[in-house]
């Protein structure tokens, strides 16, 4: 996930959370091994493939739900998600995030229960 500060024009109080996703780079080179594989690599590449698919399936707020639990852990927060507390963990995890992307990003997180 990439954040991009000031995307949304000349005010860089605006921040945009932008999904990346590569699981379609990644299944392909998994078919490609798989599909050479010998008998041994195969039940660990299948499970390998597996995962990927169901990472894939994943939407946006799932995945913004999912980087916004890392970056809170990343900083020790343990708290409440839906807090004014991780909030403020999550800017410090991320500082250039403004108030308002935050408070998405957190609507988002408490959307998608883990």
């Amino acid at each position: 996930m990439i954040g991009m500060t000031g995307f949304l024009g000349v005010n860089t109080k605006h921040n945009v959370v932008v999904v990346v996703r590569d699981a379609d780079v990644v299944s392909a080179a998994l078919a490609g091994a798989l599909a050479e594989a010998t008998p041994e690599e195969r039940p660990g590449l299948e499970r390998a493939a597996a995962l990927v698919e169901a990472t894939a399936a994943a939407d946006e707020t799932r995945l913004r739900a999912r980087w916004v639990r890392a970056r809170l852990a990343a900083v020790g927060f343990t708290g409440a998600v839906d807090s004014v507390a991780a909030v403020r963990a999550l800017r410090k995890a991320e500082p250039r995030l403004s108030l308002l992307a935050a408070v998405q990003l957190q609507k988002d997180a408490v959307a998608e229960p883990e």
